[in-house]
């Protein structure tokens, strides 16, 4: 292939070294990242060895305008920064994970005193204990379940002294053993969150055992009512347990991963083995796997995926042997502390089955998502096609925002942001918006306050995603392809020269949506245009517009039910905003505020004698 002379000299200047490469198009677009032990000799491979390479990999390369790379210490060094890069930047050409979301995790805070169970997609080093990732919510919150009806803990957010009269409900239907009042001690308490975390680490054997010997313990000690629990508690795990399948008989933790490919689309699936029991598996969907080998695809999934896991087992099972298995496996051992860790591609026997059964349950996952995607998103790419035609649209709207403002006579205007992807609702990208700087019942203004929020939300994520390297709010991270303004040309209009301010009017596409005859209006056209009655794209776009709307009267509706409330407490002498919040915060309403006892209301920080007095005063209380 040609090579310009800008390509020739960078590729001159390539370093004998081992680091990351970075292919960007004549835009400054990241294309690819990848790593190598010899920059000089990889890089130039994609340009000299052409013919050799797929139709994916040619294509990248006529697009790439020059490199640059970084260079590192080692081939581990190499792969970790690799791994860093694409995850942040998402280069199109790299195989990635379908869905590279945050994965929910559960932790247990046992830097607490009393450590409380939680459902997190954020991982930090804060002392507690995380186990994950799960793909599911679903199943987290079944796991939770099933965990607090053998072992309770407590979920409320008061301080527990320990010295409290009365407990709550938990206590009463027993999911919570009451630390509140002392009913249990700390320790019993943390050694009960211990039997939790050794439950979702797959050590139940040691569990049942020190159960076991506690029962025991309590009978010879005629303390036959607690005996009775623990040995309620033996049989709930037991009976947990009996479903989960011997597989193996080493008593290892192991993953067994495998690779199924039809047409365009990979799946890997996984199989959780946990001290020789089967307790788990699951699937996930690769991305830019078109021309890349089965090996590609499984190193880029045991990558990213695996960056992510906190508990890596001793023992990968894998189907095909893989380029980067030593070095992957050194930086396994490294991130999981465990020399003897292993990855390896078993010829016979159990391990093999294993392998083979994954592989079977990976090809089904694969034919019946296939059947569904078939099903639900020919609708779906029907109705983006169809708006992209109508509106003469740069791009296919796969990212849509829509906007609503909703009030009452003015009063308490809160705005709604909504968001489709793909043709569907994306609710974790939902936003709404209490309109500040507008008096009123001006939905024209309260508009352009909400637009100009939400893109300066856009603007400080791309300050933080470039330099401070912080906390980053997804929904406003990204722009949409089209905007969809519910109010017609007058909306419309807001729309444009917000959009205009952040120089954004040849990045963004935006449409008026009229209500009476569901017209759509193009910036600066008189003429509207009009979706045929029964075509997708008009579903779309009502469905989009009535999301936004429901929203919006949800969230105004929110509003002025804790303004009432907020407003009740308001008419309390010596209860100003400071201790009206808190006193929410503890009770709920000022329902639970009129219930409380004086006692119940003097624990709330801030709140006096002369406070709680008064309180139950003005509820008609003494």
């Amino acid at each position: 292939m040609e090579i310009s002379p800008k390509l020739t000299n960078i590729l001159a200047t390539l370093p004998d070294r081992p680091g990351c490469y970075l292919m960007k198009d004549r835009d400054d677009n990241l294309l690819y990242v990848g790593k190598a032990i010899n920059l000089k000799n990889r890089v130039r491979s994609y340009f000299h060895t052409a013919a050799q390479h797929t139709q994916k990999t040619r294509r990248m390369v006529s697009l790439i305008d020059h490199i640059e790379w970084i260079v590192v210490d080692s081939e581990l060094e190499a792969l970790i920064l690799e791994m860093n890069l694409i995850k942040k930047n998402k280069p199109p050409f790299n195989v990635q994970l379908k869905d590279d979301k945050r994965y929910p995790y559960i932790k247990i805070s046992f830097q607490d005193a009393y450590p409380k169970i939680s459902v997190t997609r954020q991982v930090d080093d804060d002392g507690g204990r995380y186990f994950g990732p799960y793909t599911s919510v679903w199943a987290v919150n079944q796991t939770l379940d099933l965990l607090r009806r053998i072992f309770p803990y407590h979920t409320c957010d008061r301080e527990l002294t320990g010295t409290d009269q009365r407990a709550c409900l938990y206590e009463d239907i027993k999911l919570c053993p009451a630390p509140c009042t002392g009913k249990i001690t700390r320790a019993d308490y943390r050694a009960s969150m211990e039997h939790i975390a050794s439950f979702l680490s797959g050590d139940t054997d040691e569990i049942i055992a020190e159960l076991g010997s506690r029962m025991n313990v309590e009978s010879e000690a005629m303390r036959y009512e607690k005996a009775a629990a623990i040995r309620d508690q033996i049989r709930a795990i037991e009976r947990v347990v009996e479903r989960q399948r011997i597989v193996t008989s080493d008593g290892l933790n192991s993953d067994v991963v495998s690779l199924a490919r039809i047409d365009n689309e990979a799946c890997v699936q996984i199989f959780f083995i946990r001290k020789g029991k089967l307790i788990g598996q699951d699937y996930f969907i690769m991305n830019g796997t078109e021309d890349e080998s089965d090996e590609e695809v499984l190193s880029g999934f045991i990558k990213q995926f695996y960056s992510k896991s906190i508990n890596v087992p001793d023992r990968m099972y894998l189907p095909i042997e893989i380029e980067e298995r030593r070095i992957i496996q050194q930086w396994l051992r490294q991130k999981n502390g465990s020399p003897k860790l292993r990855l390896e591609i078993p010829k016979k026997g159990n391990s093999k089955e294993l392998v083979n059964m994954a592989t079977e349950n990976a090809i089904e996952t694969l034919r019946a998502l296939k059947t569904q995607w078939a099903n639900d998103t020919n609708k779906q790419s029907q109705a983006l096609a169809e708006l992209e035609n109508a509106l003469e649209l740069p791009r296919t709207p796969n990212r849509i925002e829509c906007y609503d403002i909703s009030n009452t006579q003015g009063t308490l205007s809160v705005g709604s942001m909504v968001v489709f992807e793909q043709g569907v609702p994306r609710k974790a990208h939902y936003r709404r918006f209490n309109i500040k700087t507008v008096e009123g019942p001006n939905d024209f203004d309260s508009m352009t306050e909400v637009l100009t929020r939400r893109l300066k939300r856009w603007q400080s994520a791309q300050e933080k995603d470039n330099k401070t390297g912080g906390k980053i709010d997804e929904s406003f991270a990204l722009l949409p392809d089209l905007i969809i303004m519910d109010g017609g040309k007058g909306q419309l209009g807001r729309a444009v020269e917000v959009l205009q301010e952040f120089d954004l009017s040849g990045r963004i596409s935006v449409v008026g949506l009229a209500k009476r005859e569901e017209e759509l209006f193009r910036p600066f056209e008189s003429d509207p245009i009009l979706l045929p009655r029964r075509s997708e794209g008009l579903y779309l776009v009502q469905r989009v517009r009535d999301e936004a709307h429901r929203f919006a009267i949800t969230a105004h509706r929110n509003r002025r039910v804790k303004s009432g409330l907020a407003s009740q407490l308001e008419q309390i002498p010596g209860i100003g905003p400071v201790k009206r919040k808190a006193l929410l915060k503890k009770f709920g309403s000022p329902d639970g505020v009129a219930k409380a006892t004086v006692f119940e209301l003097t624990r709330v920080p801030g709140i006096t004698q002369a406070n709680a007095d008064a309180i139950r005063a003005y509820f008609g209380a003494a």
